[in-house]
């Protein structure tokens, strides 16, 4: 979890915003609200914005809204908050998103839009628009499905722990996981594909340059994997060599 004091340690004068990413990517890992409450009223007292990324927010696994930000009368003079519409309702390709700001803000990011993609291609906004107006059931179901698949998840690790591995987060659609070999992430993802038909990204394409811990960890997608997929990879993982 981010750390509030860390953040404001940093904050200068030439600081802007604050960003989060919630439930995260790559780590899965959901903020509370009280959490992203601190954040928010970090930003708010040093007069910069707080940017507050929640595309995977359909698939939170606590009910209800994930934080109250909204509730303030005054959010939109800190808030800037980002969601994509790729991940609830299959739009991935059609680069379909949303922001929610004050409309000062919206105007300098029209004029930001028509230096690049004036607009995303029609065909995604009315994939968008009846994916809100008809799908409400099909999507509480698919949020099921991912929170069981995120359960067996949780259920399997016992399965690979006593061999050194370690979840590190878990939610959205990713676990994060500390593997336990003696090689860095970068060589050991390629590994996977051949030797054990598992492909997953490796934790160096997350970590800043120069931060050993991305050469211990790997990033696992699981929103493809039905429950008996995840037992087969499971299994695949519980399978590798020591020396691997």
């Amino acid at each position: 979890l981010p750390d509030p004091d860390k953040a404001a340690a940093a904050i200068t004068p030439r600081t802007r915003a604050i960003a989060l990413v919630t439930p995260n990517n790559p780590g899965g890992v959901e903020y509370p609200a009280a959490l992203v409450q601190e954040f928010f009223d970090l930003a708010r007292r040093h007069g910069i914005a707080l940017i507050l990324d929640e595309t995977y927010r359909d698939f939170h696994s606590r009910p209800g809204a994930p934080h109250a930000l909204f509730s303030d009368p005054d959010w939109h003079d800190t808030l800037i908050h980002l969601y994509s519409f790729s991940k609830a309702y299959r739009l991935t390709g059609h680069r379909v998103g949303a922001l929610i700001a004050s409309t000062a803000r919206l105007a300098e990011v029209e004029k930001f839009l028509d230096t690049v993609a004036i607009c995303p291609a029609q065909i995604g906004q009315h994939g968008a628009l009846w994916g809100m107006q008809n799908l409400g059931p099909w999507l509480a179901d698919e949020r099921e499905e991912i929170l069981a698949r995120r359960a067996a998840i949780a259920a399997l690790m016992p399965k690979i722990e006593p061999l050194g591995w370690k979840l590190l987060g878990l939610g959205g659609y990713f676990a994060y996981l500390r593997h336990p070999f003696n090689l860095s992430s970068a060589e050991l993802a390629p590994q996977l594909v051949r030797d054990a038909g598992v492909l997953c990204l490796p934790g160096t394409m997350f970590q800043p340059e120069g931060d050993a811990r991305g050469e211990s960890q790997l990033r696992i997608a699981f929103a493809n994997l039905d429950t008996a997929g995840l037992e087969v990879l499971f299994d695949r993982l519980a399978a590798l060599p020591r020396n691997a």
